[in-house]
């Protein structure tokens, strides 16, 4: 049976303008959390005894009003009773609610998870959430649903049963039996996180089981493709038309940045003409709203001239052939074989291929690719953005070159101080007059300054 920390239940009169007489008001306290509400009875102050919560004396009115108040904490405590003894959460909110005619039983743990999931259905036909968010959480409370029937035998749980225990077995039921990877783990942690705070805000639960929860992200360098591998890729000739197409798209994300759901969405008018003459992409990322505007280079406008007339385009009316994301990860697969590309090839290498390779790695400062790739954040540019060898032998070679001249520099200025040098004694040997004495004291200072930078 479920046992909370303090429970109290009282009467008192609350003031008021007229003290000749007050309304009574109940007040619950469960667990610390005060909550209260109006009897709808009204009483005289100086007929009311504070202490113990009831009215003072024998007549028929106070009779009357005490008989009231005890029949009513006899239902509260009745209903409390009941609610601890089928183990379901009890507050002070719950109390006031049934009081007042408003209570309803409490969501356990999946249902309130399938109450979130529902409304983030409906939100994804307003594009607030997309598919893909929507369908990872369906499979996030499907996992918690699996871990309460492994761990408890049981089709559900209330929310009071949920502790730090909980959570920690949680974790090592997904890595374990689920064979989640840390990070992937902690992505349906986090999911399940969000519907536990969610309790919290209705007051379902009052304490958060995830607060001595201590997690850790692995860090993962995910390289982007090098120079050479986006050119094989690019020089590639295929015999499948299939494959010829994944591969554009692919190659005109690498050249843009977009993600594969802006690239699949890419409108005509998303393509705009700066005022310089230059066309750009002007437009929203689908998953963070935010305004991206990128250049177009020449390699991305050759392959959107290519596919300006295609019927397939003109039926979606978008610029590029459309493919699932599903089927791109799935072909990639296949020209990473047929190119000698040796690492996992997927729609979102692109977008790092275009933050590093592209950009980062040919000068390209690091707040605007972070502008181009829509990101709220640099460091979240900086996760994108892994230097490659090239790039690091290139800054390298830049400065032993700028080492280099400096030692040439240096090199000039001794030898001229040389000769500088040897002009003085000559003309320090060949003074004979007063008149030659104001140049030769000039001429010392002069060679003092210049040996003084060398």
């Amino acid at each position: 049976m479920l046992v909370e920390q303090s429970y109290g239940l009282t009467f008192f009169l609350k003031s008021s303008k007229n003290e000749k007489i007050r309304h009574i008001y109940l007040r619950i306290t469960v667990d610390g959390i005060p909550k209260e509400t109006s009897t709808k009875r009204k009483w005289y102050p100086d007929r009311w005894d504070q202490k113990e919560g009831k009215a003072i004396g024998t007549k028929e009115d106070a009779r009357a009003l005490n008989t009231f108040l005890e029949s009513l904490t006899t239902k509260i405590n009745s209903h409390r009773t009941e609610l601890m003894n089928n183990d379901i959460p009890i507050s002070s909110i719950d109390l006031i609610n049934f009081v007042n005619g408003k209570y309803r039983a409490r969501n356990k743990v999946l249902e309130e998870f399938q109450e979130h999931n529902d409304e983030m259905a409906k939100l994804v036909i307003t594009k607030e959430y997309s598919k893909g968010t929507h369908d990872r959480y369906i499979t996030a409370r499907s996992h918690v649903q699996e871990f309460i029937r492994y761990k408890y035998n049981k089709n559900d749980l209330e929310f009071s049963a949920l502790n730090y225990e909980f959570i920690k077995d949680y974790d090592l039921y997904l890595k374990t039996v689920r064979k989640c990877s840390n990070n992937t783990s902690l992505k349906y942690i986090s999911n399940f996180k969000k519907i536990v705070l969610r309790a919290i805000a209705k007051e379902i639960i009052q304490k958060d089981p995830f607060k001595l929860f201590v997690s850790k992200k692995t860090k993962i360098r995910k390289k982007p493709l090098t120079k050479a591998e986006l050119q094989r890729i690019e020089e590639k000739v295929f015999s499948s038309e299939r494959l010829t197409i994944v591969r554009d798209i692919f190659v005109f994300q690498c050249y843009t940045g977009l993600s594969y759901i802006d690239a699949f969405q890419l409108k005509w008018e998303d393509i705009k003409e700066a005022d310089d003459g230059t066309m750009w992409i002007m437009s929203s990322r689908q998953k963070s709203k935010a305004d991206t505007d990128i250049p177009l280079l020449p390699k991305a406008l050759e392959i959107i001239a290519k596919y300006q007339d295609d019927p397939r385009c003109l039926n979606r009316g978008t610029v590029l052939p459309g493919r699932s994301n599903q089927k791109m990860n799935e072909y990639l697969k296949e020209i990473a074989v047929l190119c000698d590309i040796h690492v996992t090839l997927n729609t979102h290498k692109a977008r790092r291929t275009f933050a590093s390779t592209v950009t980062l790695n040919n000068g390209v400062s690091m707040h605007v690719v972070k502008e181009m790739l829509g990101h709220y954040s640099i460091k979240q540019t900086e996760d994108y953005a892994i230097t490659e060898q090239a790039s690091i032998a290139r800054e390298m070679k830049e400065l032993s070159a700028k080492l280099k001249g400096t030692e040439n520099s240096n090199d000039d200025l001794r030898k001229f101080l040389e000769k500088l040098e040897k002009e003085f004694q000559e003309l320090k040997n060949a003074q004979k007059n007063n008149t030659f004495e104001d140049r030769y004291s000039t001429f010392e200072n002069m060679l003092d300054r210049v040996k003084a930078i060398v």
